[in-house]
């Protein structure tokens, strides 16, 4: 068997344009803020693409860049201001962030209804619960394209790798709410090669290159591939050895070009439903 790319880009290209279309039939702007702290290279390329296609999409979009030495203080406080500004619709806090600075403290901070990453504790649980609320970027771009790819998710098994509140966890909930049937394994897992075999959809997201061998995929599975690792020789990986895989799955993403691409499309995404919310 080889298996079906599942096309991040093509998937997310055709969300960004409905987007558009929804925002130009609006008579406002969403407004996005992005705020960086520091030089992080990685997080440079990432908020000048969310720029890029926030612009494209009709949004008013901007960043707001910090030196590294910002205090924990001082970050609050410009998360204040938007929260106040009613120009502002989403807000976005890069991470990672600086050694001085809490990350937790600066996610509580910001106000639910703006929090376009979806990561505030009161978002994860409406979350947890069943509730509308905002969503994580990553896990919900991974259910865009698990539907693009025409996966039948009502009892299906499926497998998550790992158990972050930033992807794992939000994942699992929402492949639980659309009647999964739903594993969360890590590190401490026992027979972790057998515990993925058992799924029809794998969800990697543990940041540990090809660590998901190919052996580790069962025959037709569904396999997305959350994980972003840079190899020594400068070369992306993910979490998933693709070639291996490749041979027993039914559909895979790439890396790069799979879920990447998601997450951006789907930060508008929330950003857009906050505005639509907030201006009723």
């Amino acid at each position: 068997m080889t298996a079906r790319l599942i096309d991040g880009k093509a998937v997310a290209a055709e969300l960004r344009r409905a987007i558009a279309a929804r925002v130009a039939g609006l008579g406002f702007r969403p407004g996005l803020r992005v705020v960086r702290v520091g030089e992080d290279p990685a997080s440079g390329v990432y908020v000048r693409n969310k720029d890029k296609a926030a612009q494209e999409a009709g949004f008013d979009s901007a960043t707001i860049h910090l030196p590294a030495e910002t205090t924990e203080a001082a970050l609050l406080a410009v998360v204040a201001g938007l929260n106040e500004d009613p120009s502002v619709d989403g807000i976005l806090v890069q991470l990672p962030l600086p050694p001085q600075i809490r990350a937790e403290a600066v996610i509580s901070a910001v106000a639910p209804e703006k929090d376009a990453d979806g990561f505030h504790p009161l978002n994860a649980g409406r979350l947890a619960s069943g509730q509308p609320g905002l969503v994580p970027c990553t896990p919900k771009g991974v259910m865009h394209l698990l539907r693009a790819a025409d996966c039948v998710l009502p009892g299906a098994r499926a497998v998550v790798l790992g158990r972050s509140n930033i992807v794992g966890r939000p994942m699992a909930q929402l492949l639980l709410a659309a009647d999964c049937t739903v594993t969360i394994v890590h590190s401490r897992t026992r027979d972790l090669p057998a515990e993925c075999r058992r799924a029809e959809i794998l969800v990697a997201a543990v940041g540990r290159p090809a660590m998901v061998q190919g052996d580790w995929v069962a025959e037709g599975a569904t396999v997305i591939d959350v994980g972003i690792n840079r190899l020594p020789s400068g070369r992306l990986v993910g979490d998933v050895a693709f070639g291996p895989a490749s041979e027993r799955a039914a559909a895979i993403t790439p890396v790069p070009g799979g879920v990447g691409p998601m997450t951006i499309a789907c930060l508008l995404e929330n950003t857009l439903e906050a505005a639509i919310a907030r201006r009723g």
